[in-house]
């Protein structure tokens, strides 16, 4: 969007009489009334020179820039810092997958070994789904990316059958938009006392189909500030059992670690079996602020 500044009328010219002089002085003495004609048209102070003095300090004052001004000469790209960038949203599970137990249990490759296409995912004891919290989550985070500007696509939005995709599918996903980041939204389900989040980085595997030494060191800073922004934003802490207090792990037997092609993580947000954790989980506004978090991460990995 562009702004038009103020614009600043030009300064009026200031006009100037004078009474006529008689003709006989005039006839006497031409060389006064040329001094006199000099004197109050420039050098006396109201004169025309004092006017156009007076008509600079409008341009002087024009130059300063009006908040209006600075925002009309902002860039673009300050507004949409992502403008250009790709991000792919994995939620994790899906709220289908309870019903569809034979298709979710099929394997797939993901280079190291085989696995279960996909699981049902946890829940808090009160029946709050993982799938439903992620689902929620990637909505709330996708209009965070978009309104920086950036592409945002989701690996499922109801927009597919009530199961799945695979972890495999999720992956190609990712590689096929050619994300510039992408992650997998979770929650963990851990006993009770088990508590805080966890962001999940690619560990280096290459075997079959797998190869994601290209992205270690780029899948490595994107989880790093994720994990920094989600707990400066949302004020959680670290996992307590897992990652000793990081807030970072490495695994290599995720499918949708082990088969991107470009920067990705998964965050484990929090334990849904643990219920101070759960009453966070369960929360519109601190699933906002997951959000929040989740998207400053990837917004400073994109810009830095």
């Amino acid at each position: 969007m562009s702004y038009t500044g103020p614009e600043f009328d030009p300064p009026q010219q200031r006009r100037f009489r004078r009474a006529p002089l008689a003709v006989g002085l005039a006839a006497l003495v031409p060389g006064a009334l040329l001094g006199w004609v000099l004197y109050e048209g420039v050098g006396k102070p109201g004169g025309s020179g004092a006017g156009q003095a007076g008509a600079a300090a409008p341009k002087s004052a024009a130059a300063a820039p009006s908040d209006d001004a600075k925002v009309a000469s902002a860039s673009p790209s300050a507004a949409r810092p992502l403008q250009g960038k790709v991000v792919v949203i994995d939620p994790g599970h899906n709220p289908g997958n309870f019903q569809h137990t034979s298709e979710i249990n099929q394997k797939v490759n993901i280079g190291t070994n085989w696995k279960e296409c996909d699981t049902t995912g946890t829940s808090t004891n009160a029946g709050y789904s993982e799938a439903r919290f992620t689902l929620d989550v990637a909505h709330r985070l996708r209009t965070l990316l978009e309104r920086q500007g950036a592409t945002v696509k989701l690996t499922h939005d109801g927009d597919r059958p009530a199961w799945g995709p695979c972890v495999t599918k999720r992956a190609e996903i990712g590689n096929a938009a050619h994300a510039d980041a992408a992650i997998s939204i979770h929650a963990d389900g851990a006993p009770e006392g088990d508590r805080g989040f966890h962001v999940i980085l690619p560990a280096s595997v290459h075997s079959g189909a797998a190869d994601t030494r290209p992205i270690l060191a780029s899948s490595s800073t994107l989880g790093e500030r994720v994990e920094s922004d989600f707990a400066k934003v949302t004020g959680s802490a670290p996992s307590n059992y897992v990652g000793n207090g990081t807030g970072l792990d490495v695994r290599k037997d995720l499918g949708g670690l082990n088969l991107s092609t470009v920067p990705k993580v998964f965050i484990e947000c929090g334990n849904m079996r643990d219920s101070k954790d759960a009453a966070l989980l369960t929360s519109g506004a601190w699933r906002q602020k997951a959000a929040q978090g989740i998207a400053a991460g990837i917004s400073g990995f994109l810009t830095s």
